[in-house]
């Protein structure tokens, strides 16, 4: 009986088995690329650096990424201008170089009427001043003039005359005492707020035909409007309420010419 034959003798071999050597007898297990060569990195790091300096030199050193010009959007009431002389960018400067964020408090501290400014750098030669002026909601008959206050109860800007787009705000009180207890008890600039609180919470029709806002305390602020008719107002407390109770008020009674909403469940108006 013939003795069973070995893999070896039969010049077979399983495959897929570990340690198992490819025909020429080199082993592809654990098979890693070269490392690079001390020349490749040095070749690599000189080039790197070369770049690096390019790009430093083309950023500040070259003629080419420079401010050229400043450009200015969004303005109403001021002008271009003055917007460029606020900011102050250098012709010239590397554009790279530009602080945008100085930029914009150069503009805000020297133009009270910017509520905000973007500065932006437009490649390859120009920077872009995004501006959002203030809107007065109430003028502020002042010494020297008008002040204009903006929703926020910032004022920003003294004009000469007072606008007649933009209500007046006037404080009338019964007499001098009154006004000094007033003044006393709240402060001035409490009261301009509350104004323009009063002011912000018109519905658009009465704000868009109102000429003064008239304050006697804290507790009595009234309007005047351009047709003559009066409102009578109250505190400033409850505003949406009352804006659309005169609403309703002046359509259920368009003759009337004097309105009560100080109490808004409680509205009254009359004809004289």
């Amino acid at each position: 009986m013939a003795a069973p034959t070995t893999e070896a003798e039969r010049g077979e071999r399983r495959p897929g088995r570990a340690g198992d050597v490819p025909p020429g007898g080199t082993s592809w297990r654990g098979r890693l690329p070269a490392p690079p060569s001390r020349r490749t990195l040095v070749v690599a790091g000189a080039v790197a650096a070369v770049l690096a300096a390019g790009i430093v030199w083309l950023l500040y050193g070259s003629s080419w990424l420079r401010v050229g010009e400043v450009g200015v959007a969004g303005t109403r009431v001021l002008g271009e201008d003055e917007v460029r002389r606020a900011a102050a960018v250098p012709d010239g400067l590397p554009l790279a170089s530009v602080d945008t964020e100085e930029v914009e408090a150069r503009v805000r501290r020297a133009l009270p009427r910017v509520k905000s400014v973007e500065a932006d750098r437009d490649w390859p030669h120009g920077v872009t001043l995004r501006v959002t002026e203030r809107t007065a909601v109430l003028i502020l008959a002042e010494r020297g003039g008008f002040t204009e206050v903006d929703a926020t109860g910032v004022r920003f800007a003294t004009l000469p005359e007072a606008p007649g787009s933009v209500p007046r705000l006037e404080l009338d009180p019964a007499s001098a005492r009154s006004a000094a207890a007033t003044l006393r008890r709240f402060g001035r600039d409490r009261l301009v707020r509350e104004a323009v609180r009063v002011a912000g919470d018109l519905p658009d029709p009465v704000a868009r035909s109102t000429r003064t806002v008239k304050v006697r305390t804290f507790d009595a602020y009234s309007l005047e409007l351009k047709d003559g008719r009066t409102v009578r107002w109250g505190s400033p407390e409850g505003g949406p309420a009352k804006a659309r109770t005169l609403l309703a008020l002046m359509k259920a009674t368009p003759q009337a010419r004097h309105f009560d909403v100080s109490v808004p469940s409680a509205p009254a108006s009359s004809v004289s």
